[in-house]
């Protein structure tokens, strides 16, 4: 048997750089670690590695660049309306179209994951990315008909629907692979929310960067000048930080029939509770995601009717967004090693304040209220962004499926995206109205269907069945 010293003296030793030690215990039959010729080594073994964070870093940024393309049409609807002779609708449906083919790729990366791995389902979205961008900015070209160029903006959007969930989809997995207890939350909240400040750097760069052929331009070219960050994202440590990494997640089929159905998890049977709670965890965070990016995508229609220009519609979108990046930052360590049992009793303190906020939309948008309404939208980010990773670690938790779990809850998102956009776009005033073409109806259907969904966070337990699971086999570690 190995002692301390002979691990620690590996530990400096090992070929994959440099690590920080975190559990000195004997390496579990998993691992790819081998001992010196004559010695036996047995039990699990953890480890950190500090290129947990170069690859961390790679995904943020390459999470960012996949939202960038979503909201980006929405603060510049009208401008595309005049330059290329569009209809709102078809505006629209650039970001809608996302939401659409978001659907079935989400489902597909826990068959991608299980097949090729992270590192390679990361390569697929960083081509796709290249894709994106060239095939949009081919349809600028001025001698193209109307047609031709929706056409081309189109598929270029298709290409970043692929893309995005990609990134957005695999960020609990990777925080599972690399991260121990300690950092595991804050590592899903770093990249559960590099999507949304893709969103907000999306709605904020667009109208300011000049014309909307340049604008499309300049979506190009950052696209593909982060490319090379994927290189930073490796699959999996040779040795696990926990032991959930050191297990293989379920098949997405057999998770999908536990849900539904009941049945057996890693041998463990997903309890009637625990099934409900992550139908109603997936349902909230699926209404919540909805509303913001429905938000994100309609901002220009919602605001400019009641007299705010496209900048401030996209400084509010933006505002939502970036307030929320910071609260999320103040409180996910906080989760990591304060609530971390807890996750359940902060979301029904929270979400309540937040389905509040959205109806009160309802009465704040109007003339001369900015001040108003960039005060909700501060309240808007700081409930919804920090929810984010505590819906993906709830839900993880529960399934013991982090892939699957968050390919389901994302899938719901954009779901529910498509559907609140066609019934906000169906909802919207006519042009004899007062004010014209304003969405004071869409705004009410977004507050009451938002509150009333929120509500039913009261209902679940949030039992964190992972989470337990780790900590008891840590504790048989630091016993022996």
């Amino acid at each position: 048997m190995y002692t301390v010293s002979d691990v620690e003296s590996i530990s400096k030793h090992d070929d994959e750089g440099p690590i920080e030690l975190e559990i000195v215990s004997p390496v579990s039959p998993s691992s790819n670690v081998s001992p010196p010729h004559g010695t036996e080594l047995t039990g699990p073994h953890y480890r950190l590695y500090k290129r947990r964070f170069l690859g961390l870093f790679g995904m943020v940024v390459l999470n960012i660049v996949g939202g960038l393309s979503w909201p980006w049409f929405g603060p510049i609807a009208n401008d595309m309306v005049t330059d290329f002779d569009f209809t709102l609708d078809q505006v629209s449906w650039l970001g809608n179209i996302e939401a659409c083919l978001y659907l079935p790729t989400a489902l597909a990366i826990p068959y991608l994951y299980a097949r090729f791995g992270l590192r390679r389902c990361c390569d697929f979205g960083a081509i796709a990315l290249v894709l994106s961008a060239w095939v949009r900015y081919a349809g600028t070209v001025k001698s193209l008909s109307t047609n031709s160029s929706y056409a081309l903006l189109m598929l270029g959007q298709c290409f970043a629907a692929i893309a995005q969930p990609m990134y957005q989809v695999l960020g609990p997995k990777y925080s599972e692979n690399w991260f121990n207890l300690q950092g595991r939350t804050t590592a899903t909240m770093i990249v559960a929310i590099a999507n949304p400040v893709g969103s907000a750097i999306g709605q904020l760069l667009s109208p300011l960067v000049g014309g909307t052929r340049q604008s499309i331009l300049i979506l190009g070219i950052i696209s593909t000048a982060v490319i090379p960050f994927v290189f930073l994202v490796q699959s999996q440590p040779r040795t696990p930080p926990t032991y959930a990494a050191s297990t293989p997640s379920a098949s997405f089929s057999h998770l999908a029939r536990d849900v539904l159905f009941g049945g057996k998890t890693h041998g463990a049977k997903m309890s009637r509770r625990q099934r409900f709670d992550f139908v109603v965890i997936a349902w909230i965070f699926g209404i919540l995601v909805a509303a913001t990016n429905t938000f994100s995508i309609l901002t220009a229609q919602i605001m400019q009717p009641v007299g705010y220009t496209d900048d401030i519609s996209g400084l509010m979108g933006a505002c939502l967004l970036l307030t929320g990046l910071v609260a999320a930052i103040a409180t996910a360590p906080l989760f990591d090693r304060v609530f971390t049992k807890h996750l359940a009793i902060c979301a029904k303190l929270l979400l309540p304040i937040l389905g509040g906020a959205w109806l009160s939309l309802i009465w704040a948008v109007k003339p001369h209220n900015t001040g108003g309404l960039f005060a909700i939208m501060t309240i808007l980010g700081v409930t919804s962004v920090t929810m984010l990773p505590v819906g993906l670690e709830l839900a993880s938790d529960l399934t013991r499926n982090a892939e699957g779990s968050s390919a389901i809850l994302w899938f719901m998102g954009n779901l529910f995206n498509v559907v609140f956009v066609l019934v906000e776009d169906a909802l919207r005033a006519g042009a004899d109205a007062d004010p014209p073409l304003n969405m004071q109806r869409g705004l009410i259907f977004n507050g009451v269907f938002v509150l009333a969904s929120v509500l039913l966070i009261w209902l679940i337990k949030g039992e964190q069945v992972r989470k337990t699971i780790d900590q008891e086999k840590l504790a048989e570690i630091q016993q022996r």
